[in-house]
């Protein structure tokens, strides 16, 4: 999906480039597979805030995008492909033979009029969902599960994919965008092909209204607040050897860098090279 620029007519369209929505086909969403969005604005169940940077934003609906493919072994046909605010990647509405209508991950080459299926027997093709041990070895394959059974969880962002490298008993590894080479049970769903949008990371806003657009409020650095906002805040003045620089932490006590996972965590088994290996 190329990227449209503008001519510099004012300060933000000189660094600018959006999407051009080219393989946009359908302007508006199926009504019967949408469902309210209630904003949360960064705060929990208590009113308090545990995420920042969140809040207000353009109103959204939810688009009920089926993960998990449930509907086996029945062919579907795409009848548009459509812009999801909620998603950085663009979503197919299509339509089973039984006149059910779903919606799914859009990727590369998947275009309207083109035929989709998820099963053990469904063709490797960009679209179809299949089990791990169906799916051929170095093919690129995007939204997995973690389980069998519950819908695909990794691997959904725009212009991302794995790849299927390896099979091992009821095994199968998988390298994963970060790089980490990952165990995953033979029974997994995944879906063939690589997500679309893969243009997303090239996007420049230009101006910080639309940053608002999307719901992401300002970032202030920790240091210049007061010591009581933040552990890097105070000082007379800018200070990289005192007044609170030199102890670089989050408002909570983490150093930079320190590790935030689990040191027990039981899924670490399932981990065969870690993402953080030296080169």
């Amino acid at each position: 999906m190329p990227l449209k620029t503008f001519k510099p007519n004012t300060p933000p369209e000189r660094y600018k480039q959006l999407p051009s929505f080219d393989e946009i086909t359908k302007k508006s969403p199926e009504k019967s597979l949408l469902t309210p969005l209630k904003r949360s604005g960064g705060r929990n169940n208590t009113g308090r805030i545990t995420t920042r940077h969140i809040g207000g934003g353009h109103k959204r609906h939810y688009r009920i995008v089926d993960f998990r493919r449930t509907k086996r072994d029945v062919e579907a046909t795409v009848l548009g492909i459509e812009y999801d605010p909620n998603r950085t990647c663009r979503i197919a509405l299509i339509q089973y033979t039984d006149g059910q209508k779903s919606y799914i991950l859009a990727p590369i080459g998947l275009e309207v009029g083109g035929k989709v299926s998820a099963g053990q027997n469904a063709a490797p093709k960009a679209g179809n969902a299949l089990p791990l041990k169906s799916i051929p070895l170095g093919t690129s394959i995007h939204n997995i599960e973690l389980t069998p059974g519950t819908g695909g969880k990794l691997v959904r962002a725009a212009g991302q994919f794995a790849v299927l490298s390896n099979r091992d008993d009821e095994w199968a590894l998988v390298k994963l965008p970060s790089g980490e080479i990952r165990r995953f049970h033979l029974d997994v769903f995944a879906t063939v092909g690589q997500v679309g949008n893969r243009d997303h990371m090239n996007e420049v806003s230009g101006k910080a209204g639309r940053t608002r657009w999307q719901g992401v409020r300002p970032t202030v650095r920790g240091m210049t607040m007061n010591p009581v906002d933040h552990p890097n805040g105070g000082g007379e003045g800018r200070s990289k050897s005192g007044g609170g620089r030199q102890h670089l932490l989050s408002p909570w006590g983490h150093a930079k860098g320190e590790k935030t996972r689990k040191p027990k965590k039981g899924t670490s088994v399932f981990i065969v090279e870690s993402r953080h290996k030296k080169k």
